[in-house]
């Protein structure tokens, strides 16, 4: 039973869920977070605070923070249908179908007639379904026969038809990626142009010639009397990304980069994005560097879009082959013996050298705990030491476990993506760890910045540039993401 609070208190408490409604509305949703706190402060009994916060947070994908939201919510008032569909919500971003599935049939007998509660229940039900039929026929992982090893690309024809970008071939017969190539196919992409098949599945291959062969956490350097850039998300968000180069210069020999993950779903041109980075690793091996995000990853490219544009844009084929490829990519990068690029953050454990992260396979999907996981989920907090994640995967870590993990490795800074950041970028940590963040307006409505990472090649000298927001086409975000949890 909650306590009784005051006519003054929960006045004012309704007036500040008032404001976070509105900032809701305006799609300012850390600011919603921060006046629903208040409202709870002033009245932790009242149900809808902690309904309404949990959409907030399920906006920041903060889903772990939605769920323990929706719970409490649902203790308040076991009839409140919202908590019920928001914490399905949430689940079903951290793709644990069946646990959405319970509670869309809990929310349904609350609200039988919601068409849109309906929808999803059916959409749930299915794709439970088809994932229980998946288990089932399931193929020994010792029998599976890898699907780019099955693509022969002398067997796929470039007709004389074809008005796309080309590519040269070598003296061989093997189709080579050339700057001049790489450039007309990015003007084909700004026409609305697919790449021919073969040509899509030489840039694959030939990134994954390349990256296969590297370690898990990778050693770069910096120019001398050049700059090296870090980049964070960029989440298939085409012109913005294509700005970048714009800005900075294109990748090259003499400008090299590193793509901290991240690299595809959300946005609409993510197929876009990947081709262009894959066919720069193919041309530039030693001098463009892409690390594995969370969202290089069979689940989150299933829910997010990617799967879903490459199959509508390519073939399905195709999307099994991207899901293999990204299994190979590294997890973590070092730049001049002194930075630890990562897309997610630090780990569960005290004692995590370099070396343990060089000690384990890859190339698989990530498991829900240990080191890969935490490479790729984890986000870092203002509080000392460790706590469960706001995500609902991995953990938060604190500026006294950035610190350790430096000394403990000989290194003096921490990067990594993985959040939004108002101004594209942050410095935390007491200055020992730095977010970069690189989709301005993230999805078409978040208004923030975009930005990347400079470092002289002579002093180590850290620089940042900021940027907004380009125009696009007229194709929202999530066009081809997975419409039982979008919507459409």
């Amino acid at each position: 039973m909650a306590a009784a609070v005051s006519e003054e208190a929960a006045s004012r408490a309704e007036e500040h869920k008032l404001q976070a409604n509105a900032y809701i509305k305006e799609k300012k949703f850390a600011l919603a977070v921060e006046y629903y706190n208040k409202a709870i402060d002033l009245n932790p009994g009242n149900h809808v605070y902690y309904g309404n916060r949990s959409l907030a947070q399920i906006r920041l994908e903060n889903y772990g923070s939605a769920i323990i939201d929706a719970d409490k919510c649902i203790e308040l008032n076991p009839g409140y249908v919202k908590a019920y569909y928001r914490r399905a919500d949430a689940n079903l971003a951290l793709n644990k179908l069946k646990l959405a599935l319970l509670d869309f049939r809990r929310a349904s007998k609350y609200a039988p007639k919601d068409p849109d509660l309906r929808r999803k229940l059916q959409q749930c039900e299915k794709a439970v379904r088809v994932l229980n039929f998946e288990k089932a026929l399931a193929t020994p992982k010792e029998e599976i026969i890898p699907e780019h090893t099955k693509i022969v690309l002398e067997d796929i024809v470039v007709e004389d038809t074809h008005t796309g970008c080309r590519m040269t071939q070598n003296e061989e017969g093997k189709d080579v990626v050339t700057l001049e190539f790489v450039l007309d196919m990015i003007e084909d992409f700004k026409k609305g142009k697919n790449l021919h098949k073969r040509y899509a599945y030489a840039i694959i291959l030939g990134a994954l010639e390349v990256i296969r062969e590297l370690p898990n956490v990778v050693h770069v350097e910096s120019p001398k009397g050049g700059k090296f850039t870090v980049c964070g998300d960029v989440h298939g968000q085409f012109y913005d990304f294509l700005n970048i180069f714009e800005l900075n210069g294109m990748p090259s020999e003499t400008n090299p980069y590193l793509f901290n993950g991240d690299f595809v779903d959300r946005g609409s041109w993510s197929a876009e994005i990947i081709f262009t980075l894959f066919a720069l690793k193919c041309l530039y091996p030693s001098s463009l560097h892409l690390a594995r995000g969370n969202h290089e990853t069979k689940n989150m490219n299933k829910l997010y879009g990617f799967e879903g544009e490459i199959q509508a844009k390519y073939t399905n084929q195709m999307a099994d082959v991207f899901r293999e490829v990204f299994c190979w990519l590294p997890l973590g990068h070092i730049i001049n013996d002194k930075a630890f690029v990562v897309h997610g953050g630090l780990f569960a454990s005290d004692d995590v050298t370099i070396a343990d992260l060089q000690s384990f396979d890859r190339n698989r999907e990530p498991p829900d705990e240990g080191y890969m996981c935490e490479m790729l989920w984890s986000d870092p907090q203002e509080a000392l030491g460790r706590a469960p994640s706001k995500r609902g995967v991995a953990l938060q870590f604190g500026p006294d476990i950035t610190k350790a993990f430096l000394e403990r490795n000989n290194l003096e800074l921490v990067i990594r993506s993985h959040e939004v950041r108002d101004e594209g970028y942050t410095v935390e940590h007491d200055g020992f760890l730095v977010t970069v963040f690189s989709a301005p307006n993230y999805c078409d409505h978040m208004g923030n910045k975009g930005a990347f990472i400079t470092f002289s090649g002579d002093d180590f000298k850290m620089n940042f540039t900021q940027f907004s927001a380009v125009e696009h086409p007229d194709v929202k975000p999530m066009a081809y993401a997975n419409n039982y949890l979008f919507g459409g």
